[in-house]
């Protein structure tokens, strides 16, 4: 008796998986947001966003970085943008990498994260892309975050507070302000 073809018919073994597999294009994406902070009350402003389950997703506003714009400026734009505070810019957090897929491409996204400081607005969740906004404490973010890049980011820059600095000055100004530290 002939061996089988199996079940795909005849075709060699692997080679069914490389003619369906599609090929991804890869693009780079970078963005810039943050952790705007008001200083008088100690609370952070934070998004949330529906993924596809239905399910609120709390995150760091941010968003592309246009044409001319420094990272820094993305970042301050960004917030206004999705929580409708208006922050500035204190100290670098840092970067945050990762990849993920949207319809044909493999996307490779870097992110650059600043510690900010609320100096005007409201809290609005006007933005389309946004479904809630929300003024967090500090020491609640490491709970309420959905994800653990970002949950280490601001575990970093809150431990991080007592370093020279204009930061440090920040922090300052935030715990007399509201008589408690943050994190």
């Amino acid at each position: 008796m002939p061996p089988s073809p199996g079940r795909s018919g005849g075709a060699q073994p692997g080679r069914r998986n490389r003619r369906r597999r599609r090929r991804l294009r890869t693009v780079n994406e970078t963005s810039a947001g943050g952790l705007v902070v008001d200083s008088t009350t100690g609370l952070a402003a934070i998004i949330g966003r529906l993924d596809r389950k239905g399910r609120l997703l709390w995150s760091l506003p941010k968003g592309h970085i246009e044409a001319g714009e420094t990272p820094e400026q993305t970042a301050v734009r960004e917030v206004a943008e999705e929580t409708g505070i208006t922050g500035q810019v204190v100290a670098p957090m840092g970067t945050i990498d990762y990849w993920f897929v949207a319809g044909n491409r493999r996307i490779h996204k870097t992110v650059h994260h600043f510690l900010m400081e609320a100096v005007s607005g409201e809290l609005s969740d006007e933005d389309v892309e946004v479904t809630e906004v929300a003024w967090v404490p500090l020491g609640e973010l490491g709970r309420i975050l959905a994800y653990a890049d970002e949950r280490r980011l601001v575990q970093r820059t809150l431990q991080q507070r007592n370093r020279p600095g204009r930061a440090e000055q920040f922090w300052i100004r935030t715990i007399r302000s509201n008589g408690t530290e943050p994190g």
